[in-house]
C-alpha cells in the first residue's frame, strides 16, 4: 500500500480505538491476521467455554482451529450433521458461555459496532448472556459514520453472505441490496415485502456499553470476512 494511503489507514484506526475505548469497548490492534491466534492465545483462560457468531474471518485468521484444540470447551455450531434441533440448543446454550467470538459488519469512527443479523443468535449473544465478547474485524471494515456502515452492509456484507448461505436473494443477483440507499425512509431496513427471503431481519448498534471490558474489539490490519 502507499505509504500516504497507509498513514491515512493508520490515523482513522487510531481515531476509531480510541473512540471504542471512550465507550467502555476495549480495543487493541493487530497488524497482520497471523497476531490473532498469538493474541486469543495470551487473553483465553484454558478450559473456558467458547461460543461463535457466524463468520468468515474466523475461519481466515485460523481461530476456528484454535478453538477446536483440547485447549477449550467449544460449542460447536459448526460440528457436522447436526440437525436443526441440535444446531437450535448449541445456539442457546452459547448464552452461557464464558467468551463469545464473532466478528461485526462494520465498525464507525464514532466508536459504535453495526450488526444485521438473519436469526440474529450473533447479535442476541453479543449484547446479553456470554461473560465476555471478543469481535475480531479486518481494518476495510471501519467506516466514517453509522449511514456509511448501512450503505456498507446493503454493498456489501450481505450479497456477500448472501452468495456464502447460497441463498436465492436479490443482492445475489445484482451485487447489492434491493434498496441500495440509505435514505429518511428506509434509513436501516428495505421496503416491507421487498425481499421476502433475504437475510437482514435485525439492524444492532451498539454504543457505550454499560459494563467495561465485556466487549472488546480486535482491528485487524488486512482485509477479512465481509
Amino acid at each position: 500500500m502507499d505509504a500516504n494511503r497507509n498513514r491515512v489507514r493508520e490515523i482513522s484506526i487510531a481515531r476509531t480505538i480510541e473512540r471504542l475505548r471512550k465507550n467502555n469497548i476495549e480495543a487493541a490492534y493487530l497488524p497482520s491476521g497471523q497476531d490473532v491466534v498469538p493474541m486469543l492465545r495470551s487473553i483465553l483462560d484454558e478450559g473456558c467455554t467458547i461460543a461463535l457468531g457466524g463468520s468468515a474471518t474466523l475461519a481466515e485468521t485460523g481461530v476456528l482451529k484454535l478453538v477446536r484444540s483440547d485447549l477449550y470447551h467449544l460449542i460447536d455450531r459448526y460440528e457436522p450433521n447436526l440437525d436443526p434441533h441440535e444446531l437450535h440448543q448449541r445456539l442457546i446454550d452459547a448464552f452461557s458461555a464464558d467468551v463469545f467470538l464473532t466478528s461485526v459488519n462494520a465498525i464507525t469512527e464514532h466508536g459504535e459496532l453495526y450488526c444485521v443479523d438473519g436469526t440474529s443468535n450473533r447479535v442476541s449473544a453479543m449484547l446479553f448472556g456470554p461473560k465476555r465478547v471478543i469481535v475480531i474485524a479486518g481494518w476495510q471494515k471501519i467506516v466514517p459514520t453509522l449511514r456509511d456502515a448501512i450503505d456498507r452492509v446493503k454493498h456489501i456484507a450481505a450479497p456477500a453472505n448472501a452468495m456464502r448461505l447460497e441463498k436465492d436473494t436479490p443482492c445475489v443477483k445484482t451485487g447489492h441490496c434491493i434498496a441500495p440507499y440509505c435514505d429518511d425512509h428506509h434509513l436501516m431496513a428495505i421496503p416491507t415485502g421487498a425481499c421476502d427471503n433475504g437475510i437482514c431481519s435485525n439492524m444492532v448498534v451498539m454504543g457505550r456499553q454499560a459494563k467495561k471490558g465485556r466487549l472488546s474489539v480486535l482491528i485487524v490490519g488486512e482485509q477479512l470476512g465481509y
